[in-house]
C-alpha cells in the first residue's frame, strides 16, 4: 500500500484513536510527524509522545490526553494542505482557527509551528493543520 499522505495519515490515526478512547496511538516516525506530536504537546492537546528505536522504521508513541470525565481533550483535527493542493499562506493571512481557540500548524522556512509562533516571528508558510 503506497501512502499519499502520511501527514492524514498520522491525523487519522488519531482521530481514530481519540473516538475509541485509546490511551495511545502508533504512527510511523518522520521529521515532519514529530515536529507535529511536538506541538501538539506544547498546546497541551496530548499527553506526551516519545520516537521509538524500531526497525526498519521509527514509530512515534502518542500518549491522548482526556478530561477528567473521559472527554477528549482533541476535539477534532483538520488536514488543510494535501499533496494534491498545497495551501500556502502569507504571515498576515495565517488563519485564526475557532476564533483562536484552536491552532493552525504551519511548515515555515523556520521549521514546523504554531499560526501564533508564526505570527510572531513573521513568516508565512504551508498550513499543513488545524487542531482543536
Amino acid at each position: 500500500m503506497s501512502m499519499t499522505d502520511p501527514i492524514s495519515d498520522m491525523l487519522t490515526r488519531i482521530r481514530n484513536a481519540n473516538v475509541a478512547r485509546h490511551h495511545q496511538v502508533l504512527v510511523p516516525s518522520s521529521k515532519i510527524k514529530v515536529a507535529i506530536a511536538r506541538i501538539l504537546k506544547e498546546e497541551g492537546f496530548i499527553q506526551h509522545y516519545e520516537v521509538t528505536k524500531d526497525r526498519p522504521q521509527p514509530m512515534i508513541r502518542i500518549r491522548l490526553k482526556y478530561a477528567d470525565n473521559r472527554r477528549p481533550v482533541l476535539m477534532g483535527l483538520k488536514r488543510v494542505s494535501k499533496p494534491g493542493c498545497r495551501v500556502y499562506t502569507k504571515r498576515q493571512d495565517i488563519p485564526w482557527v475557532l476564533s483562536g481557540l484552536g491552532t493552525a500548524i504551519l511548515s515555515t522556512p523556520k521549521g514546523v509551528m504554531t499560526g501564533k509562533k508564526a505570527r510572531r516571528l513573521d513568516v508565512g508558510g504551508e498550513v499543513l493543520c488545524y487542531v482543536w
